[in-house]
């Protein structure tokens, strides 16, 4: 049903992945223009989101511009709901092997979650483009250097706790990319429906992610 497939062009432009939890359909849709305006590509719906699978059918139908990915996807039931509705990436909190195989085996992104080195490990093993590292800021900076030693060939995707104010951080470390939830999608701002105030938010993260 659904045909558009994930563009890494558009990812590596602004390897951020900005991440929906909890928010409802009309919600989503009503953001999702300003942030693509603002230079972002990639939007991840969690999903122990309200209405989840019709949010994701809705977005896929109505942006198919956007790189629209599923998270929380933690076991096989829900891989088949998130890829049914359109989803074109999956992330997940945890490493689960039938998911990861059967993305891999069928040229899916995926971005599965681990937290120590073995799991980090195992996770690039199976075949993951990339490794989300969770939660990021418990781990912190120095974890992450320390991983890249023995580690240097993986591709690490830090989530939980990434901020305009330590994203640059993480770039500068050669991660390939960062998730994003709350700190991108400010509660505050989205509630009071301000559209300028969003697009200057999420340009001033976009901007901070790209400090030399």
């Amino acid at each position: 049903m659904y045909n558009q497939t994930f563009s890494w062009k558009k990812f590596n432009e602004n390897p951020i992945v900005g991440i929906v939890r909890g928010m409802n359909t009309p919600k989503v849709l009503d953001i999702i223009p300003t942030y693509l305006d603002s230079g972002f590509f990639t939007l991840e719906i969690t999903m122990n989101s309200p209405n989840v699978l019709e949010t994701i059918k809705t977005i896929a139908d109505s942006f198919p511009e956007l790189n629209l990915g599923a998270g929380t996807v933690c076991n096989m039931d829900d891989l088949k709901k998130a890829l049914d509705v359109g989803s074109q990436f999956i992330v997940t909190p945890i490493i689960d092997e039938r998911v990861i195989k059967h993305c891999v085996a069928n040229k899916i992104p995926i971005f599965p979650g681990g937290y120590t080195p073995t799991e980090i490990y195992k996770a690039w093993n199976l075949g993951a483009d990339a490794v989300k590292i969770f939660p990021a800021t418990q781990l912190g900076l120095q974890f992450i250097k320390d991983i890249q030693g023995p580690l240097s060939e993986i591709k690490l995707l830090p989530t939980g706790g990434v901020s305009k104010d330590n994203i640059d951080d993480f770039f500068q470390l050669g991660c390939v990319g960062v998730g994003m939830g709350s700190s991108l999608f400010d509660k505050q701002i989205i509630e009071k429906g301000d559209k300028k105030e969003l697009e200057k938010h999420f340009n001033q993260i976009k901007n901070a992610s790209k400090k030399k």
